[in-house]
């Protein structure tokens, strides 16, 4: 096993988490705060108060996501099959969404890539940490 490797996977992981839970947080928590709508495009509260039902679950998502990925990093000192399957199920989903992010929403593609990017890499990195 590589040290470096996994070490710097897991980091990825980990920021990965982060962000999906910053994401929830504005998503479900904070959503009709003008700050928060803005930061998503929206151009006034009456669409803010329409998308908000879907930006609720949205996030929800985003905090689903980052439990297993937060599990998944936990587990990995204690059962490395369970913490793998987690890590890479949550961390596909995270790149999967920002994959479809950046097919679906040209103006969206820097968030797409920061929300791809590192579980994506994570994984990949963790797994060769693994490996090797």
């Amino acid at each position: 096993m590589s040290t470096a490797f996994s070490i710097f996977g897991t980091l990825l992981i980990f920021l990965a988490v982060l962000f999906h839970i910053y994401v929830f947080m504005l998503e479900s928590l904070s959503w009709r705060k003008p700050k928060t709508w803005k930061v998503f495009g929206i151009s006034s509260q009456e669409h803010a108060d329409i998308i908000a039902p879907m930006a609720l679950n949205q996030g929800f998502y985003n905090l689903f996501l980052a439990i297993g990925a937060g599990v998944g990093l936990v587990m990995l000192g204690v059962n490395s099959v369970i913490a793998l399957t987690l890590l890479a199920f949550a961390s596909l989903s995270m790149a999967g969404a920002g994959l479809v992010l950046f097919l679906s929403v040209k103006t969206s593609r820097r968030a797409a890539i920061i929300q791809a990017g590192p579980p994506l890499l994570g994984i990949v990195f963790l797994l060769i940490g693994r490996a090797l």
